[in-house]
């Protein structure tokens, strides 16, 4: 008789975790990449699409997705979803520049992509880089053409060309938001040999041939053309991200930090995710449900405000959760999806900025977060008086210390930075108007919103550690 073929179990991500991150950066420049590589993970660790269920038990696990930018993956617990969540929610926008709707132009010879900064950038810090283009676009058949050029071997890169410091002297007197103004924020995408005297020919004007076979941007039209199928008229309904080109790096000679693009907030949505699938595996292992559904929530959209049908402004997660109790509980209610919203405890999974000893003076260093110090707990953002903020309960906190205590987590309490310096949000406040509890929880970040960020390796583990104990919370 033959032997059943067993299946191989997937590699818990806390194997190798910062390996594992790695890639996932490496893997994941855009919302729609990062949802993707989720996917995948997720099915392999016996997730399914919500779509794949006409009912759900305890034990199961489900996932929902919208626009495929926005994720919401559920372990269902033994308890009635009306006692509540234990919410790990992060976002896996990242700033960046995009593509406009008619974007390729030729000017005297070179030929640019013409973009729109998303997020909030110093737009100084974009230019001479090496960048990667990255998305989809649409045609009108319905066809959808994924486009990643720039972060393969051999691939070309793409760049935005800066003044030199010769001829610079009236642009270095300008402030630092305006040496670069966003309108000239446009990537060179490719170069014809000039001709001048040819262009200025009354011959060559009348010769359209010869005008065609000059112009740079029909260079570029044909070989996309040959390459992904696509005319331009397809830019109307394209999706394209441009990116640092490159990959994570290990930093520093003791290798203690990483050197990445988009860490905010992919390092909080990785370890949150990571977290969940291990912690799933065990309670497979142990062929036990666990009390309170677990939940990892990626979003799109922060960056900008949460807005949008995948941001957490929307009702994705909202939606999400009335699907899990309609097919939980014998009779759908709307009471049950406010009970289970207003019963949750979140961990809203967002970086913090961590101390810089060069700009010591922009932080109270007794309520800083430190690289390498430590899941970072942060009570309340927002900005000056504490505007836009979500101010978590102290109770709330009280259980949080005790449950990273009983799991040895590293930790720290911080702010973002000195009062009336500046600030920022974080989803934390649109999880709170459910009336659940919620507090920020994240990594350090040096650098943030910088083409390439800073986070220690240390932290990326003890996020992770958090995080995983947090699932356990009752």
């Amino acid at each position: 008789m033959a032997k059943t073929k067993e299946l191989t179990k997937p590699a818990l991500y806390g194997e190798g975790l910062v390996e594992n991150y790695k890639n996932f950066l490496n893997n994941g420049k855009t919302e729609r990449e990062c949802v993707a590589q989720i996917i995948e993970g997720a099915r392999a660790f016996g997730f399914k699409d919500i779509s794949e269920y006409k009912k759900l038990k305890e034990g199961d696990k489900v996932y929902v997705q919208k626009m495929n930018k926005a994720i919401a993956l559920f372990v269902i617990g033994s308890e009635s979803i009306e006692t509540g969540m234990n919410i790990l929610g992060a976002h896996i926008d990242s700033p960046r520049l995009d593509a406009k709707q008619n974007p390729i132009y030729e000017k005297d010879f070179v030929t640019y992509l013409n973009t729109h900064y998303y997020g909030g950038i110093k737009k100084y810090q974009w230019v001479t880089i090496p960048l990667a283009i990255h998305g989809v676009v649409c045609k009108a058949d319905g066809t959808v053409v994924k486009v990643n050029v720039g972060d393969d071997e051999g691939d070309p890169v793409f760049c935005i060309s800066d003044i030199l410091p010769h001829l610079a002297q009236d642009q270095m007197k300008k402030a630092g938001s305006e040496i670069i103004k966003g309108e000239d924020l446009d990537v060179i995408i490719g170069s014809i040999k000039p001709n001048k005297n040819e262009e200025k020919s009354d011959e060559d004007k009348k010769d359209k041939k010869k005008k065609d076979k000059a112009s740079g941007k029909k260079i570029i039209l044909k070989l996309l053309k040959e390459k992904y199928g696509i005319e331009e008229k397809d830019f109307e309904s394209a999706e394209l991200e441009i990116v640092p080109a490159g990959k994570a790096r290990d930093c520093g000679f003791d290798r203690s930090l990483i050197l990445g693009y988009g860490q905010d907030d992919r390092s909080c949505a990785f370890t949150s995710f990571a977290a969940l699938m291990d912690f799933s595996c065990a309670a497979d292992s142990a062929k036990k449900a666990p009390k309170r559904t677990c939940v990892c929530l990626c979003v799109d959209k922060e960056e900008i405000g949460s807005v949008g049908a995948t941001g957490m402004g929307s009702h994705f997660f909202e939606n999400a959760v009335a699907e899990i109790v309609e097919k939980t509980m014998h009779s759908y209610s709307e009471l049950s999806v406010r009970r289970a919203l207003a019963n949750s405890f979140m961990l809203s999974s967002d970086v913090n900025a961590a101390y810089d000893p060069i700009n010591a003076g922009l932080y109270d260093r007794d309520n800083a977060s430190f690289l390498g110090g430590g899941l970072v707990f942060n009570k309340y953002t927002g900005s000056r008086g504490k505007s836009g903020a979500s101010d978590a309960n102290p109770e709330f906190i009280a259980k949080l210390r005790g449950c990273m205590n009983g799991a040895d987590v590293a930790y720290q309490m911080a702010e973002l930075g000195r009062v009336d310096q500046g600030g920022g949000g974080t989803i934390a406040y649109l999880a709170a108007k459910y009336g659940m509890n919620v507090i920020d929880a994240g990594v350090s970040v040096l650098s943030m919103h910088a083409p390439w960020e800073l986070t220690a390796a240390a932290d990326i583990q003890h996020a992770y550690n958090g995080y995983r104990a947090f699932l356990t919370l009752v």
